[in-house]
């Protein structure tokens, strides 16, 4: 029996590898655009940049460092420079492969970084394999821009898994939906009408705000906004402000919110700050061919009638007033009942004329029927 050269031992000495097989190795050396492995063959074992990564700029130094292991799938034994060229991209992408497909079997929930965004979606990235987000299943409301949600770690279901076709699907929407639906039935099940809540503004309309309770939206109509006239809501209301509410009515799931808090009426103690006689300032609010409503608290409108508004004849009160006036005026009479207040400038002028406290005669009948 010959003996074995000394070549012919250390060959020996040396395991065997395959192409397709999976190795474990340790870098021995690192290059910004090449891995070297030992992977305890006759030859080092050689990742480049494009078979580590699909960053095609990135730098490996920054990413692996000497000493560390590794494993990774032999795509040529011998590479024509007497190296295994190695890859560790594509063997992560069979284990992320397998790991969705466990995923998307089992239905389990998985999270992973925003590595791009897309006109149509977002796409993540699991063991080197590429899930696609479509806008539409992104959030439970539509969003136009999704640039913030850029190498944002996001929580995900997978919907559709087609490797073959390159289609695998996420679904972040769904897991909205079930997180409001739980918070919804807590809500639900703990507040009731004349509750005091904070919520945040999520929209705002001309005809109102909608504000998030935390598992259901309220809607606080323009109305409810204020003890005062609100012209245009979105002169009030920014989406994202922090407002307190309290729950006028629920119907169902839906909420009736209002912030007339029933303590800042501002009919209460009326019977004394309107009293007739008294002599008021307030704000010319809007004006009638009949007369000019005037606001004396926000909530508080009073009525100067056109014949109340000077001691000579007047047309129409805009001969004389415009909006926005400040004017001084003696409360000639007040209904709390039917909540309705009217004014003289023209009884003020006589009585100062004549020296005389007592008011003008005013037909306050006709003046209170023509607001009818």
């Amino acid at each position: 029996m010959s003996e074995m050269s000394f070549e012919q031992m250390l060959n020996e000495s040396f395991k065997t590898i395959r192409n397709g097989e999976v190795v474990e190795g340790t870098v021995i050396d690192v290059k910004p655009d090449e891995i070297v492995l030992n992977i305890g063959y006759k030859s080092d074992g050689i990742i480049t940049r494009n078979e580590y990564t699909n960053e095609s700029n990135a730098d490996l130094t920054m990413m692996v460092s000497v000493g560390d292991t590794m494993e990774a799938k032999v795509l040529k034994v011998n590479d024509g420079e007497g190296q295994v060229l190695l890859t560790y991209k594509r063997l992560a992408a069979e284990k992320g492969s397998r790991r969705l497909k466990e995923a998307f079997e089992n239905k389990e929930v998985l999270t992973a970084k925003v590595t791009q965004v897309l006109e149509g979606g977002l796409c993540v990235t699991v063991d080197e394999t590429r899930v696609f987000i479509p806008a539409s299943l992104v959030s439970d409301t539509y969003e136009r821009d999704l640039t913030k949600y850029k190498d944002q770690e996001i929580d995900f279901v997978v919907s559709e898994f087609e490797p073959k076709r390159r289609r695998i699907i996420g679904d972040r929407k769904q897991l909205l939906v079930a997180k409001k639906m739980e918070q919804q039935k807590e809500l639900f099940a703990r507040i009731k009408i004349g509750d005091i809540l904070e919520g945040t503004v999520k929209n705002v309309t001309d005809f109102g705000a909608f504000i998030d309770l935390g598992g259901a939206d309220g809607l606080l109509h323009i109305s409810e906004m204020s003890w005062g006239r609100v012209e245009n809501p979105k002169k009030v209301f920014n989406v994202g402000d922090v407002v307190k509410v309290f729950i006028k009515d629920i119907n169902d799931t839906k909420i009736a919110l209002s912030m007339k808090f029933p303590s800042e009426n501002p009919w209460n103690g009326a019977a004394e700050k309107f009293a007739i006689g008294n002599i008021v300032h307030g704000r010319v609010a809007r004006m009638t061919d009949f007369g000019a409503f005037v606001e004396l608290a926000p909530g508080v409108d009073a009525l100067l009638h056109v014949s109340q508004i000077a001691k000579e004849h007047v047309e129409k009160p805009s001969d004389v007033l415009k909006a926005g006036q400040e004017i001084e005026a003696k409360i000639v009479d007040f209904n709390e009942e039917e909540k309705k207040i009217s004014l003289s400038i023209k009884a003020l002028l006589t009585a100062e004329d004549n020296g005389d406290p007592d008011v003008a005669d005013v037909d306050i009948e006709a003046v209170a029927n023509e607001t009818e």
